[in-house]
């Protein structure tokens, strides 16, 4: 290229940026290995649900659970607005000692002392007792896969869990940490999710797992015994009456008293006392010939089933 001045000057071939120099060693060489931007995301789940697991492994110490004592919230830089830690307060159900600003967005309101299954919807929370149980019973450790259905201002929000036993300051195994990480906009609140799926791993690598068993240990009480038809032959909270059993009867059938027949002047339908009984009503004397249209009047009794 030829300047104003009479000199000259060369310029370097840009094949090199076209493609003809085959040896560039320029800032895009080794486009090939292509990096996603969300390993370097500090909000992606798999780094926040790897963080926690990793705090937690170093808790432990040579120990197969961690206390409760032993949570910094230091630690969980990363993980601390997603994180939380359950109190099991019954068989298959935990609630909330501590949580973060991210499971308060989720629900729309302050979460603490409300129970787990708060964020399910009713057709997974039998399940989610299940497995819940199992991280306290196990021990074990458990990943789910949680789903919440779009509609309206609310988008489809696929959310990943992970629960950690830990040991209370008795010694049992009443507490887990956990953490909730939602892998998109939430939308409206409040979100409740269905359970997808579940993977559990044990404390001690190679040890068994325990499988989630339906039906387990609950609220429920014992089932009460099966509904027998009356015995026609006890009274309520009496003993049984008096009768004979009809010779008609068989074993399989409850015995019945048998009803003597009606004597004179009783009414049916209405018991009377023997004769004998101090609370017997005393038998009214006959009318006079010569009664009043009154006296007659007080002795009328009505009959029912008369014509």
């Amino acid at each position: 290229m030829r300047l104003a001045d009479g000199g000259t000057a060369a310029m370097e071939d840009d094949d090199q940026f076209s493609g003809g120099d085959k040896d560039f060693d320029g800032p895009c060489a080794g486009l090939a290995d292509l990096v996603r931007l969300s390993d370097f995301d500090p909000r992606h789940p798999g780094r926040i649900l790897g963080e926690l697991r990793g705090y937690w492994d170093g808790l432990r110490r040579g120990r197969a659970i961690p206390t409760r004592a032993d949570i910094d919230p230091r630690g969980l830089r990363g993980a601390l607005g997603h994180a939380f830690i359950l109190e099991r307060i019954a068989p298959g159900a935990a609630r909330f000692r501590l949580a973060g600003r991210h499971l308060i967005d989720l629900m729309g309101m302050e979460v603490r002392g409300m129970p787990l299954c708060s964020f399910f919807n009713p057709a997974s929370r039998g399940r989610l007792s299940d497995v819940l149980e199992t991280v306290f019973a196990g021990p074990q450790i458990v990943e789910l896969t949680l789903l919440s259905e779009g509609a309206y201002a609310r988008p489809v929000l696929p959310a990943r869990m992970l629960l950690l036993p830990l040991r209370s300051d008795l010694g049992d195994i009443t507490r887990a940490l956990g953490v909730i990480v939602a892998e998109s906009a939430i939308g409206r609140p409040p979100r409740r999710f269905d359970l997808t799926a579940e993977v559990l791993t044990p404390v001690i690598e190679g040890a068994r797992t325990l499988a989630p068993a339906p039906g387990a240990l609950g609220f429920g009480e014992p089932a009460p015994p099966p509904w027998r038809t009356p015995d026609p032959g006890r009274s309520p909270g009496l003993g049984r009456r008096p009768g004979r059993v009809p010779a008609g009867s068989t074993a399989g059938e409850p015995p019945t008293a048998a009803r003597p027949a009606l004597t004179a002047g009783e009414t049916p339908g209405w018991p009377t006392l023997p004769a004998s009984d101090p609370l017997a009503a005393p038998k009214p004397e006959p009318l006079p010939k010569n009664a009043t249209l009154a006296e007659r009047r007080a002795r009328f009794r009505v009959i029912p089933g008369g014509s």
